[in-house]
């Protein structure tokens, strides 16, 4: 599959089948993430990686927008500390996102589904997922990546908006008005 192909096919699949995602599967969906280019070469990230179905169970009580029923979950977490120079430490909200970014289309070129779970910058959010992953205090999750074979079909599709591309420099537009309620928002 051609990768624009890949990525317009990369939807939110909040629903899975009963069936374990292979440890090599995972490792292949890590070492995606961590090919993701980073600040100043910096790799700011540890991943914690659940795939027993009792810390599945965990996680979910714990994230309040992660009900699904994934049978494994990735949650990316910025280590500035782990960065290779001070400017680098900067950005690792950046980094840990296009690792993130990585997951999930890698995924969907192997057949999984996935939905990004945001934890941060929410400390309500935060510190549960800190306790419950055992996390020093300089290691922030930025969110779960919740992994499994999709029970559920979307259609691909991109969002883009020429609206929205400017061409060398800003230029004023007038505002348009938000469709509510848009069909095949994720």
């Amino acid at each position: 599959m051609d990768i624009l192909d890949v990525i317009k096919t990369r939807r939110s699949i909040r629903h899975y089948e009963d069936k374990p995602v292979a440890r090599e599967d995972l490792l292949r969906l890590l070492e995606a993430a961590m090919a993701a280019p980073t600040a100043c070469n910096s790799q700011p990230w540890d991943f914690v990686v659940i795939d027993e179905p009792e810390s599945m169970a965990a996680l979910r009580r714990t994230l309040r927008f992660g009900p699904y029923n994934a049978p494994a979950a990735i949650v990316v977490c910025g280590n500035p500390e782990r960065a290779h120079n001070a400017e680098g430490r900067k950005y690792w909200v950046q980094d840990c996102s296009a690792a993130t970014e990585n997951i999930l289309i890698a995924a969907t070129g192997m057949g999984l589904g996935t939905v990004w779970i945001g934890i941060y910058p929410l400390p309500s959010v935060i510190q549960p997922v800190v306790k419950l992953l055992g996390l020093p205090e300089d290691v922030t999750p930025l969110c779960a990546v919740y992994v499994g074979y999709p029970a559920e079909q979307k259609r691909p599709r991109t969002q883009f908006d020429a609206y929205h591309v400017y061409w060398q420099r800003w230029e004023p537009r007038k505002k348009r008005a938000r469709l509510k309620n848009a069909k095949n928002a994720d």
